[in-house]
């Protein structure tokens, strides 16, 4: 397991991405519209869009924006229909690399994820060849700056909501939880009023890969860089331990 702090790394990420505000708002509001078409516009009746709204609301996206968007994709009915592709490859030094997109156009965007691990020196891989050293996990990361609590008695609070682990970091608190579990325990936590930093299903890496040298490393971050910058991508998991201080 990596020593860093997984919330310092959720910091680091949002400082960079404070720069692309439009790049999180369009990967959330993508993400509303298909969670809208799939389960209608009530999140009272829809845990999954009630999910992609913490999400936004984690990411500081207004209400109104969220709103509209929500009746933008209910009343639309000609509106883009976005289709789900993973792609998984290795990226320098042997590490993992899992692409989640959602996209309208396959071919451009299986040409520029392509692109990006060519000019990163990786290549992609067939489907599977590096999902199994990921865990499908819930994952809801709390600041301790923000909710102050005996650790002892949240711990209890998150196993009693259906969590499957709970550990505390020096700056955060972490909750795992199996995907299916996950909204019913993000919604047991919010109605205790506990603020998540990072509350979303995600891909959690087995083991890590330490890259060492500064040319995997800068070739890593091109890869991830190029994948930032496409507004196709959703999500990108890796099990990279790079030391970003």
């Amino acid at each position: 397991m990596s020593g860093h702090s997984k919330f310092s790394n959720i910091k680091h990420k949002k400082e960079k991405n404070d720069a692309k505000r439009g790049k999180i708002f369009t990967v959330i509001g993508r993400e509303i519209a298909v969670a809208v078409k799939e389960g209608g516009a009530d999140p009272a009746s829809n845990s999954k869009l009630r999910d992609v709204i913490a999400k936004a609301k984690a990411n500081n996206m207004p209400n109104d924006t969220i709103e509209r968007g929500i009746k933008k994709a209910a009343g639309d009915v000609d509106a883009v229909n976005y289709v789900t592709c993973v792609y998984e490859g290795y990226g320098p030094g042997g590490t993992a690399i899992i692409v989640e997109t959602l996209t309208d156009n396959k071919n451009r965007t299986a040409a520029n994820v392509r692109n990006a691990f060519t000019k990163g020196n990786g290549n992609v891989g067939t489907t599977g060849c590096v999902s199994y050293m990921f865990d499908e996990k819930g994952q809801i990361l709390v600041d301790k700056e923000e909710y102050e609590t005996d650790p002892d008695d949240f711990m209890m609070m998150a196993l009693d909501a259906g969590a499957e682990d709970f550990s505390e970091e020096e700056d955060s608190y972490e909750i795992i939880t199996d995907p299916a579990d996950f909204s019913a325990v993000r919604e047991a936590l919010e109605k205790e009023g506990v603020p998540m930093a990072q509350a979303e299903v995600t891909m959690i890496p087995q083991n890590y890969v330490e890259l060492t040298s500064d040319d995997d490393k800068n070739q890593f971050q091109r890869i991830l860089d190029l994948l930032d910058d496409d507004d196709d991508v959703q999500n990108v998991y890796h099990n990279a331990d790079i030391d970003e201080e």
